[in-house]
């Protein structure tokens, strides 16, 4: 269960990433939580452990964007 503290800490952090590396470090961080999350739920299939992985997939996604920057037309 040490996944799930890390997740919870990892929610209840500020989530302003000034520089590029602290930025990835983030979004490698919160990727190998997802996946460690998703490896407890395939075996208890539990909907609070869903719900977890889907509040970090916002997280993970709002960090990629900014990582990813705006596309050029």
């Amino acid at each position: 269960m040490e996944v799930l503290e890390r997740a919870s800490e990892f929610e209840q952090r500020r989530h302003v990433f000034k520089t590029t590396s602290e930025r990835i470090s983030a979004s490698r961080e919160v990727k190998s939580l997802i996946l460690g999350i998703n490896e407890l739920y395939k075996e208890s299939k539990d909907a609070a452990l869903m719900d977890t992985m889907k509040r970090l997939t916002v997280i993970k996604r709002k960090i990629e964007k900014r990582l990813n920057g705006v596309p050029t037309v």
